[in-house]
């Protein structure tokens, strides 16, 4: 395993968090605007399912570089801390898959013919076609995926704040890497002397 997370696997992990939020921020305000804001709205959906391509084109060069790279030893934790842990990174993993496929999927089956052009320059096809009857599935499914996506990720950032409050290098790893991290005041806290600790004093 390697002592840290490179470079890139940082990069990529802040960039897929910030357009996810920012994709859910567009998604809350392209909704609620109406008709009479139409090229608003437009510009909003597309520049949505733009954001949406992105992640999953991030993600599917996360796992690459997962693979490539691998990831450190986990924190010295409790077992069951560890597992809780393993469980939300698989399922935010499979959400981040998820939610942009069948958001691409409902773009499709809409009966509004709208094109998706990535990153405004791209128009691309539609796997699908207009299928008003699996639209009707597709798109609360889209929805409830995409909520439980904001949720999961919100409760990672809290844990990961959490073992930061603790002492453990969680936060502090995947912000600043193995080799750039402050020295704490006094060399104490929990995390002293931890397997995820460490790489800090090479």
């Amino acid at each position: 395993m390697p002592a840290d997370w490179s470079p890139a696997q940082r990069i990529l992990h802040w960039a897929t968090a910030v357009l996810v939020v920012g994709g859910f921020a567009i998604a809350f305000v392209m909704v609620a605007l109406p008709l009479s804001a139409l090229l608003l709205k437009f510009t909003l959906y597309q520049a949505h399912k733009s954001i949406g391509l992105l992640v999953l084109l991030l993600v599917l060069a996360r796992l690459a570089l997962r693979l490539g790279h691998g990831r450190p030893l986990p924190e010295t934790m409790p077992r069951w801390q560890l597992h809780a842990a393993s469980l939300g990174h698989g399922a935010l993993y499979a959400l981040l898959l998820v939610v942009p496929v069948l958001g691409y999927c409902v773009a499709s089956t809409a009966s509004l013919r709208v094109p998706t052009r990535f990153l405004g320059l791209i128009t691309l096809p539609d796997p699908i076609g207009r299928d008003p009857a699996l639209f009707a599935i597709l798109r609360p499914l889209h929805k409830t995926f995409a909520i439980a996506l904001i949720v999961l990720a919100a409760g990672h950032a809290a844990m990961a704040v959490l073992h930061h409050l603790r002492g453990r290098a969680v936060l502090r790893r995947m912000w600043f890497g193995g080799r750039h991290v402050p020295s704490r005041p006094g060399g104490g806290g929990e995390g002293e002397g931890e397997a995820g600790d460490a790489p800090l004093r090479r």
